[in-house]
């Protein structure tokens, strides 16, 4: 498997995938904790969140960060924040039980910096529409746990 390396590239957008441990549908349950986790990230990183959907067991959303190197940490610090206020009682693994992990996440997330409009418009119509796609609703804007209603 080739090393992954990830762009950092100043001004430039991201859109993030956050997934949530063996797809646990936890998130919306638990919508105030996640807003709160974001609010306390942006009192440690400057980013803007230029769309953002959040689906039962994982989230899409595009930021522009102040500082490109920064947003792992920013996503870092989501997953964390969150974690701390959330717990399942879910069987894990002895790394996560060590070191007093909750399984709230899955370890990695999907990142692709975006690269011109054209990216961004693909992206923002991807997330739009990905509440229908997972058959939540037939009208992206009555999902009421994203950006686009």
């Amino acid at each position: 498997m080739a090393d992954y390396k990830r762009l950092f590239l100043e001004g430039h957008s991201y859109y993030l995938t956050i997934v949530a441990h063996r797809r646990n549908p936890i998130l919306i349950d638990n919508i105030e904790a996640l807003r709160e986790s974001f609010r306390q990230s942006k009192q440690y990183y400057r980013y803007s969140i230029d769309a953002i959907v959040v689906l039962p067991d994982h989230l899409h959303m595009i930021i522009t960060p102040k500082q490109a190197k920064e947003y792992p940490k920013i996503v870092r610090a989501i997953k964390y924040n969150f974690s701390i206020k959330v717990t399942q009682e879910e069987e894990q693994s002895m790394a996560r039980h060590k070191k007093g992990m909750n399984p709230i996440w899955q370890k990695r997330y999907y990142e692709h910096t975006i690269r011109d409009e054209k990216d961004y418009l693909r992206c923002l119509e991807y997330m739009k529409n990905n509440p229908i796609k997972h058959e939540l609703v037939e009208n992206p804007k009555e999902w009421k746990y994203s950006s686009f209603t």
